[in-house]
């Protein structure tokens, strides 16, 4: 089957209102769970088109449906909302350091204008099945304070967008799932690539306070207790294989409260990541033992909150294989390449645990993903061909009795045979813990596991 030509004319003709939706959104920043703008913007650039609608009441999150009003499977297009956290950058938010660095406009732009073009005439009567358009919250894991507040209120169940919604049931009809995402411009344009899972750690170091000058003898330094702590792991970061891909990178998020008080208090957060749920429980395991070695070496406490980030990622081959039949009427084969893995992470992981997925990479920014360097450098790329590929990769899914959809999903093995499944292993990731264990337990010292 070859691509409707009016699929692709369409977009191509639609470039302004494409990248005016995708600039509008970049020049008004939000981070997750706070996307209201966007979420606005979103709606009235799709207010004219022919799709059903469901919105979220109490969180951004929008999924517009188009029905072929033929019985086939269902595709979600899915575009995230949120930006990222980066003062120093010129296009920054001065109040919130709020920027879209993470390139989400783009996506929401390619979603918009991969609408466009399978409601171009003559391209609907040639599909069956559904293909729903959905813009979503919070793929960056940030502000973990606010989202945990949003949790107690009983507003979220989970930290992350794609968590969240898989939760609410946003996902119970998709079959499959079709995304991008930006990156460096390079050799190529367009390219496949795998990325870590992770997990999200907090940890609270616990000492006494006492007077800094007068009486430091009589305190318990929670500072010097965390430092040591960062300092173990840093000692064993070499020892990980070269194959787990684990990263680890800490930040402190309170050292202290005055100069003169000995802290008392002090606060880590991190992600752990590696390129398997297996890697990333041992490398969990081994950052949990240096937090409690610090902890002991000052005779200060440790609580660690430990709860679910993203599942690893990796491209469907199946899908990779359509897109790349798609991409062959827009690029150059040799534009088109699989740069292996990356230590990076995504959310799209959680999808990828239950259906089919790709998430090909756009080849069209300057400068690095969430810092002061970012720009958008290829507009015609970001604002034209990643629309096309999306919509032409759908066509080309649904067509002829959406055999290539079907073969896809039926060749399928998630790594959750049920959305239950998923939910009850995420919610095993959660979970406290403090040393010393005035209990009695050994943790974390014994590896029980």
């Amino acid at each position: 089957m070859t691509i409707p030509e009016p699929l692709f004319q369409t977009i191509q003709r639609a470039e302004d209102a494409i990248a005016r939706l995708g600039d509008t959104i970049y020049q008004e920043p939000e981070t997750g769970f706070k996307e209201t703008r966007t979420a606005r913007r979103v709606l009235d650039a799709f207010a004219s088109l022919p799709l059903s609608r469901q919105v979220c009441s109490d969180i951004p999150g929008i999924k517009l449906t188009l029905d072929t009003g033929r019985p086939g499977p269902a595709i979600a297009l899915v575009g995230e909302l949120d930006a990222v956290i980066c003062p120093n950058h010129p296009d920054a938010d001065p109040e919130t350091g709020a920027v879209h660095a993470c390139g989400h406009n783009v996506q929401i732009a390619a979603l918009f204008g991969a609408a466009l073009g399978l409601l171009a005439p003559g391209v609907m009567e040639t599909l069956c099945g559904k293909i729903h358009f959905m813009a979503l919250p919070a793929e960056e894991f940030i502000e973990l304070p606010y989202r945990k507040q949003l949790i107690e209120q009983g507003v979220l169940h989970f930290l992350g967008g794609k968590a969240e919604l898989i939760q609410r049931g946003w996902f119970d009809d998709v079959d499959l799932c079709l995304m991008i995402h930006v990156m460096p411009a390079g050799a190529a344009k367009i390219a496949f690539q795998s990325f870590n899972g992770c997990l999200v750690k907090r940890v609270r170091f616990i000492g006494r306070a006492a007077h800094a000058g007068a009486a430091p003898q009589d305190g318990i330094n929670a500072l010097y207790a965390a430092h040591t702590a960062l300092a173990a792991m840093n000692g064993i970061r070499e020892t990980f294989p070269d194959a787990d891909y684990v990263r680890v990178h800490p930040i402190i998020t309170k050292g202290g409260d005055v100069l003169n008080v000995i802290p008392d208090d002090v606060r880590l957060e991190t992600f752990v990541r590696g390129k398997t749920l297996p890697a990333i429980r041992q490398a969990s395991f081994r950052f949990d033992r240096a937090m409690a070695g610090g902890a002991l070496a000052l005779g200060a406490a440790v609580e660690i909150e430990e709860m679910p980030g993203a599942f690893p990622f990796f491209n469907d081959p199946g899908l990779a294989t359509v897109a790349r039949q798609a991409l062959a009427e827009l690029l150059p084969a040799q534009d088109v390449t699989d740069i292996g893995h990356t230590t990076a992470s995504t959310d799209a992981g959680d999808l990828v645990s239950l259906m089919p997925v790709m998430q090909p990479l756009i080849g069209c920014i300057a400068g690095g993903l969430h810092d002061a360097s970012y720009r958008l450098a290829d507009r015609q790329l970001a604002y034209v061909t990643a629309p096309q590929m999306l919509a032409g990769t759908a066509a080309l899914l649904l067509a002829d009795q959406a055999a290539a959809a079907w073969h896809i999903v039926q060749s399928y093995r998630p790594v959750f045979p049920t959305k239950d499944a998923y939910l009850r292993q995420l919610r095993s990731m959660t979970r406290t813990r403090i040393f010393p264990d005035y209990a009695g337990q050994d943790w974390p010292f014994c590896d029980k596991s």
